[in-house]
């Protein structure tokens, strides 16, 4: 059988772990006899449609091993979304042109959501078009929101981030605020799903344990009730410790810190909800605070990454590779949670016209009755996917990451504007 070369892009946010997927995708094609070259789409999809290819066969096995322990998108990612199929084909009809012009006959996109929508209309095109091409989704998310999967590469590493934070803040905050803060407040990522915020919950489990409070996007904004759990907290434990998700809302499904613009995928911009309840809190108790934000701090902790998160995320990149070998195609390799005690998981496809455009939020038995904090339920999901830590190496005290040659493919086509 002849060989085809391989295509592999980032999409969207990247993850303290989205390149140990990468790893997995080039180490399998490296060992499979039916793939000839692995090429990169530089910056993500862009890579594609301006044919910016990067040749990966180019690298070292020692590089490609050492993106296993890397944080970013070592090929480069993007925030942007394919128009309508049906109102701009030629967009589509472009990267087909592309992956003609380079022998691509497996095509192989990492990310979330909307990646799966991208990859799925790639296959479905293809097939029109009468262009041979298997197009695999490698699921990648912080938000731990893509339906199916158990769990999203990225999120258990981010867990284990907020979970390691909340718990680090909270003996700040209790040592001091006898005197000085009585209230901190951390934003953590999360548009539409709470499952970051929920995360930050396994820093503590015993009465009074930090966090207090978690705020997240499945339960409408009542200020009044948030204010009176802040003020019961300072008096029962002199202080209170809040997680709240950059996506916590009002009942109309206003966010709390709209900042009124879109990003390439339409999503609101939200501007910064921890100030903004910061200011509530000021204004109606007069507490002192203090307020951060996880941000990228949150992704690209890979010092911090969950063992569980990276293993996972390895895998699915090996097992996207072995499903397109198989023949399968328009598909996603999912995570399924074989057993939770001991916790044992395995990989199984999961077509991609059930993943595209769906989002998992956290079921309403995994928020207390209460609506600020997590049931035993959520503790016992959560709990597996923070395990076990995966150090990277180390030079003269920093993380040591990847060097890669990043060495660009020839151009064979005119140019194309975006």
């Amino acid at each position: 059988m002849a060989q085809q070369n391989a295509f592999y892009a980032q999409s969207g946010g990247v993850t303290a772990v989205i390149n140990a997927s990468a790893c997995g995708v080039a180490e399998a094609c490296r060992d499979s006899d039916q793939i000839g070259k692995l090429y990169a789409g530089h910056n993500g999809i862009i890579g594609a449609l301006t044919e910016d290819l990067i040749d990966v066969s180019q690298e070292s096995d020692e590089a490609i091993t050492a993106l296993r322990h890397t944080p970013g998108g070592a090929f480069g990612s993007c925030r942007y979304k394919l128009k309508d199929i049906e109102t701009h084909r030629t967009q589509y009809e472009r990267l087909i042109e592309v992956f003609k012009a380079h022998d691509i006959g497996y095509f192989f996109y990492n990310g979330g959501g909307d990646s799966a929508d991208t990859c799925l209309k790639v296959s479905q095109l293809s097939e029109k078009l009468g262009y041979p091409l298997t197009a695999i989704h490698v699921p990648k998310t912080v938000d731990n929101d893509l339906p199916i999967t158990d769990n999203s590469p990225g999120f258990g590493s981010v867990a284990k981030y907020i979970a390691t934070s909340t718990r680090e803040a909270a003996l700040d905050i209790a040592s001091m605020c006898a005197t000085s803060t009585k209230v901190f407040i951390l934003e953590v990522m999360g548009r539409h799903a709470g499952w970051i915020a929920a995360a930050g919950a396994l820093a503590g489990n015993g009465e009074g344990e930090p966090p207090h409070l978690i705020i997240f996007p499945e339960i409408a904004f009542d200020r009044e009730a948030v204010m009176a759990r802040v003020e019961e907290s300072v008096t029962r434990y002199g202080y209170c410790v809040i997680v709240v998700s950059e996506g916590a809302r009002y009942e109309d499904g206003t966010f709390l810190a709209d900042a009124g613009n879109t990003d390439a995928f339409g999503h609101r911009q939200l501007g910064g909800v921890a100030p903004t309840l910061a200011g509530m809190i000021k204004q109606d108790l007069g507490y002192k605070y203090h307020w951060a934000v996880a941000d990228y701090l949150q992704r690209a902790a890979r010092h911090l990454a969950s063992k569980t998160d990276v293993e996972q995320a390895y895998a699915v990149g090996q097992k996207a590779v072995e499903l397109a070998l198989a023949g399968q195609n328009a598909m996603m390799p999912a995570i399924k949670r074989v057993s939770e005690d001991p916790y044992e998981w395995q990989i199984e496809p999961a077509p991609l016209a059930e993943v595209a455009n769906q989002e998992k939020f956290m079921p309403r038995d995994f928020i207390r009755e209460d609506g600020f904090g997590i049931t035993e339920a959520c503790r016992r999901y959560l709990l597996p996917l923070i395990q076990g830590e995966d150090f990277p190496p180390f030079d003269d005290g920093l993380p040591r990451v990847a060097k890669l040659k990043l060495a660009k493919v020839e151009r064979k086509l005119p140019e194309f504007t975006l």
